[in-house]
């Protein structure tokens, strides 16, 4: 499959901004099930100062600092990506929980010792033991840890609801376990603390998902949006991806932006402003088949 995915930032503000300084992670990564052919990120107005680097987890991040006066900052993104189907996990497939937690905590490889990173505490995700508590259900002894998560994804599908009103960017972990509510965002980093509370490494991943019209109706212009989910890292396996919002794992109309250990790590767009007074946020996100744009 080969997408043309748009993502369009645009910020109004009351006051004159100054000066801002910015980053942007908005190119697809290359992965095992995904290419990006390419990228072109458009900010208006132009940027005095632009620089590339790549972060500690391999996402590309864009630099930019506006050094001129403006009320109105618009970055868009145009990307071509090819992904295709991942292969399937078969159940019972790779090592149970509890040799998979001994395995990465005591890191005897090189694959093991990379995702140590994502067993520890960050800014939106922090162990508990109501997480933990959560969880256990999911995690009888000696059941594989992809059969695992993947019930876990599940009852997180089943027992929380979807909500956009219910929770912010900054909601805390605690409050989403217990008003049983919320966005992809909320669900992926509930996946992730339960996961981090009994000793798994996990890790967010930021992307998009293409949604599809109702039979007989045409597709709109900017339907789709930035989605989240979560990938648990299984030792002698690799990485499996799992989304709790949509109760499946990740297939062809999954394109991965990047990851992290959660959102804070993987924000598509945040900087500093100088100036600005309040502002309004308008975000639109375009995910095109390009058989279907030609």
């Amino acid at each position: 499959m080969r997408y043309l995915v748009q993502h369009r930032t645009e910020y109004n503000y009351t006051e004159p901004v100054n000066l801002c300084h910015n980053e942007a992670r908005l190119r697809p990564r290359t992965t095992g099930n995904q290419k990006c052919l390419s990228c072109e990120v458009t900010v208006e107005p132009a940027p005095a100062v632009q620089s590339e680097r790549e972060d500690i987890f391999g996402n590309r991040v864009l630099y930019f600092a506006i050094q001129q006066v403006h009320e109105r900052l618009v970055v868009t993104s145009k990307s071509e990506v090819e992904r295709w189907q991942p292969p399937p996990r078969q159940p019972g497939e790779g090592l149970d929980w509890e040799s998979a937690r001994a395995t990465v905590q005591l890191g005897p490889d090189a694959e093991s010792r990379s995702a140590q990173h994502f067993l520890l505490e960050s800014p939106s995700v922090e162990p508990a033991a109501a997480l933990a508590d959560y969880a256990r259900p999911s995690f009888p002894s000696g059941r594989p840890l992809v059969d695992c998560v993947v019930d876990l994804s599940s009852r997180i599908h089943r027992e929380f609801e979807f909500d956009p009103e219910r929770t912010t960017v900054t909601t805390h972990l605690s409050e989403v376990l217990e008003h049983r509510g919320g966005v992809c965002q909320d669900f992926a980093h509930l996946a992730i603390g339960c996961l981090r509370s009994l000793g798994l490494a996990a890790r967010y991943v930021s992307g998009y998902l293409e949604t599809l019209p109702p039979p007989g109706k045409p597709r709109l212009e900017g339907a789709d949006a930035s989605h989240a989910w979560v990938s648990a890292f299984v030792p002698g396996v690799g990485w499996f991806d799992i989304d709790p919002t949509n109760d499946q794992s990740p297939n062809d109309r999954y394109v991965t932006i990047g990851w992290g250990r959660d959102y804070t790590d993987v924000t598509p767009f945040k900087g500093v402003v100088f100036g600005g007074g309040t502002h309004t946020l308008d975000v639109g996100v375009d995910m095109r088949r390009i058989d279907q744009a030609q």
